[in-house]
């Protein structure tokens, strides 16, 4: 029998996956421009909403961070510049790779069309700023969609780890419980009533923390060692910056993780055993769901290209052109997965157990 899994979370992201590929794909184009006059009001959905669902990443990030890093919602962390290094070791090569497929895959489809989603021959100093997950904040247009969302978990993640160690180091070895839960929803409430109101900030993890934030605390308010009542407690600290926040200015975006949240906090650590065809592709799905999301681009680019220089311009001959380009993002992302993301971390796992990052001056990890 397989081992039970995170079922719920997998479906959220294999969900979630889809639709971004098909976002990228009707906002893109050049097929969906074609293609759209078969459906207009779904394709502008697609082009348009569901590039939101790139929120129920967010939230189950921050979910699976506190499940990491701070189980029971303790401050403290030992080792902070060897998480951190974990953590890039296992986002940034898999997404270099995908990156230099975006880059070769622009060369080549510009030899079959012109279009705004073609992006110029990579430089050297435009790759060196991907490579470090710096693209974005240092100014480089990204040479794939979504490339951001990469350099914002990367910074989410080493934020979170920051706290965590600050605010263990300034508490010393006395385990306080609603410690970090506070400083959370602090920084939930900053993100929200302030850096997420501003899109100049949209580089920076403090614009997405919001949503983080609330994964973190869902985590945390879920543990089945808690009194009801502190749960929900926990949850509302979370809640109530999100609901001024909407009534501020309503972001169907942060309504989305609030709603994501909410159903993590309800079921999110329930585990299902891998039984049937159904939930087997679905934890499949969401065991590739990142490989999907960093070599979609790419396939849909060529898929594009193809279908503009030898495919006919009639609207079903387009559609048919971006299921192609959805199947084969699915089947790309597996082989992906197989081929290069896993192998990749395997490497990055050999190598990093075999550096030593010493940290100066760390304290202890907290007792859980």
């Amino acid at each position: 029998m397989l081992p039970a899994q995170f079922g719920l979370i997998n479906l959220l992201k294999a969900g979630a996956a889809q639709l971004i590929v098909l976002h990228h794909l009707a906002f893109y184009g050049p097929m969906s421009d074609h293609a759209r006059v078969i459906y207009p009001a779904l394709f502008d959905w697609l082009a348009g909403s569901a590039r939101i669902a790139v929120q129920v990443f967010l939230v189950i990030g921050g979910f699976l961070a506190a499940k990491s890093l701070a189980p029971s919602g303790h401050a403290g962390c030992a080792a902070p510049l060897r998480a951190i290094w974990r953590r890039y070791a296992k986002l940034a090569p898999p997404f270099l790779a995908a990156t230099l497929a975006a880059a070769g895959a622009s060369v080549w489809a510009a030899q079959w069309m012109s279009h705004d989603s073609i992006s110029a021959p990579a430089t050297f100093s435009q790759l060196s700023a991907h490579a470090l997950l710096l693209h974005g904040v240092l100014g480089y247009e990204s040479l794939s969609a979504g490339a951001w969302y990469v350099a914002i978990d990367f910074q989410l993640y080493a934020l979170m780890v920051c706290m965590l160690w600050l605010v263990g180091r300034v508490s010393g070895n006395r385990q306080q419980a609603w410690l970090m839960p506070l400083v959370a929803a602090t920084c939930i409430t900053l993100s929200l009533l302030h850096f997420n109101l501003d899109a100049d900030w949209d580089n920076w993890a403090a614009y997405f923390f919001g949503s983080y934030g609330l994964g973190v605390m869902a985590w945390w308010a879920s543990d089945p060692r808690r009194k009801p009542g502190i749960a929900v407690v926990l949850m509302l600290m979370a809640l109530l910056p999100a609901v001024v926040g909407l009534l501020l200015e309503f972001r169907s975006r942060i309504a989305l993780a609030a709603v994501v949240a909410c159903v993590l906090f309800l079921w999110g650590r329930h585990r299902h055993a891998a039984e049937g065809y159904a939930w087997a592709v679905v934890n499949g799905l969401g065991k590739i769901s990142y490989s999907v999301f960093l070599i979609h681009f790419p396939v849909c680019l060529l898929v594009n290209a193809a279908f503009t220089r030898f495919a006919p311009a009639e609207p079903e001959w387009q559609a048919l052109g971006m299921l192609l380009a959805w199947s084969g993002s699915l089947a790309a992302g597996a082989a992906f997965h197989r081929w290069v993301e896993s192998p990749l971390s395997r490497l990055m796992h050999f190598v990093a157990e075999r550096l030593v990052v010493r940290d100066v001056h760390m304290p202890r990890s907290l007792p859980r």
